[in-house]
Formats: C-alpha cells, sequence, structure tokens
C-alpha cells in the first residue's frame, strides 16, 4: 500500500469504526427517565460528532472550491475535495444512525436534532467535496 492510499485507509477504519460504535451509543442512550435540556446524553454526543465531523467537510470544501488548485496541499486540490467528500459522509452515515436509532422526538436525550443537523450539513459538504473534485480534475487536464 503506498502512502497515497493511507488517508483513504484511514478514513474506511474511522467510519467502520464509528459504524460498529453507532448501535452500542444507541442502545446505552435509551433512558428511562426524562432527561433534562443541558444533560449530555449519548446519543446527544454521538449527534454533535457527527454534525462537527460534517461541519469540518463543509469548511474544507469550501476552502478547496474557493482557493486555486494547488493550494491544499502540494498537488492539484484534489486532496481537500477528497476530504470533504469523506466527511460528508462520514457525517451523513453517523447522523443517520442516530436518527435511525432515536426513540423520541427533540428533547428526548435521542440527539435526533444533532442526526438531522448531521445528514443535511454532510449533504452540503458531500456536494461541495464533489464539486470541488470536478473542478480539479478540470485544473488537470487543462493545466
Amino acid at each position: 500500500m503506498s502512502v497515497r492510499h493511507l488517508p483513504v485507509a484511514a478514513a474506511a477504519a474511522l467510519l467502520g469504526g464509528f459504524g460498529l460504535a453507532s448501535p452500542a451509543a444507541a442502545h446505552v442512550s435509551a433512558q428511562a427517565a426524562p432527561v433534562d435540556a443541558y444533560t449530555l446524553t449519548p446519543g446527544r454526543l454521538l449527534g454533535t460528532v457527527a454534525a462537527l465531523v460534517a461541519l469540518a467537510g463543509v469548511v474544507v470544501g469550501g476552502l478547496a472550491l474557493a482557493r486555486p488548485a494547488g493550494r491544499i496541499g502540494n498537488g492539484n486540490g484534489k486532496r481537500g475535495a477528497i476530504v470533504a467528500l469523506v466527511a460528508g459522509l462520514a457525517g451523513m452515515i453517523m447522523g443517520g444512525l442516530v436518527v435511525a436509532a432515536a426513540e423520541g422526538g427533540p428533547g428526548t436525550g435521542y440527539g435526533i436534532v444533532g442526526g438531522f443537523a448531521a445528514l443535511v450539513i454532510g449533504l452540503i459538504a458531500t456536494v461541495l467535496g464533489w464539486l470541488a473534485l470536478g473542478r480539479s480534475r478540470r485544473t488537470r487536464l487543462t493545466g
């Protein structure tokens, strides 16, 4: 495996780890008693982490699109686009797992608000990464 494949392998391991940890976190988040609005439950924590991962993808995707090709790292801007795609998809997957595991609506402690936010923000990050990846391919072909 070359050094170029290392970020992809790390992203796959990260996604797999979250995929295996999410059902366990969803099972732990099943509360019998009502929770306070400021109590950080496992569901809320996972929803917040998913939204933050997706938000990081939006930031990197926006930078990859806004800056000239080659300004992020050494290359044609492809790395930033791939990071935005991976972060957006990871946020969407984690957010989807939170929403699927939630047994109540907003304010119940299951993290459904953060899960839906992660789905929307992750979709934006994925689109930005996809656009930046297309732009990096165009600049590579013409330059």
